[in-house]
């Protein structure tokens, strides 16, 4: 039985654009950025892939194309890596660099791995939440006004907000 990974997609451009994607672990790098491209509703591009720390930092890069390095310095081509051997474990983090020119990019959590169910079509898309930033241009974004996932799951915490028997001082 193979496994999936369950991806949540985020984009620093729309606060409310969410994606979850269930993918097999040994998916290369080029087909997921194929799918991610289909789904998206992208046309073709230059972009990389980079593992990410917890602070989104970028480490390790994987270009579309083979930068001709070797060792651990250069990138690796994305059609040599699966996602199970840069991935292994829950909130490992990627992020898709797809504008290379304007540094744009989505950000990809790792928030679950199943075994697949069988008769599973894999890649898919099982979540979608607001209108996908523009390729090309930013500024043709839809971002909504009334809040965003962020300041949702935040709300909970409003409950302390005046109560002088809540103490947030150490």
């Amino acid at each position: 039985m193979s496994m999936v990974f369950r991806f949540r997609m985020l984009s620093d451009e729309n606060d409310h654009f969410v994606r979850d994607y269930e993918v097999l672990y040994d998916m290369t790098l080029l087909e997921f950025h194929e799918f991610l491209l289909e789904a998206l509703e992208y046309e073709p591009c230059m972009a990389s892939f980079f593992t990410a720390d917890d602070r989104w930092e970028k480490m390790r890069e994987f270009t579309l194309m083979d930068m001709g390095e070797e060792g651990e310095e250069g990138p690796e081509a994305m059609d040599r890596v699966t996602l199970g051997q840069i991935i292994h474990r829950l909130r490992d983090r990627l992020i898709y660099l797809f504008d290379l020119f304007a540094e744009r990019a989505y950000y990809l959590e790792l928030t679950g791995a199943y075994e697949a169910e069988p008769g599973g079509f894999y890649p898919r898309e099982i979540y979608a939440v607001a209108d996908v930033p523009d390729q090309y241009d930013p500024s043709k974004t839809v971002v909504e006004e009334d809040g965003s996932i962020f300041d949702d799951m935040m709300r909970e915490f409003d409950d302390f907000e005046g109560d002088d028997n809540y103490d947030d001082e150490y």
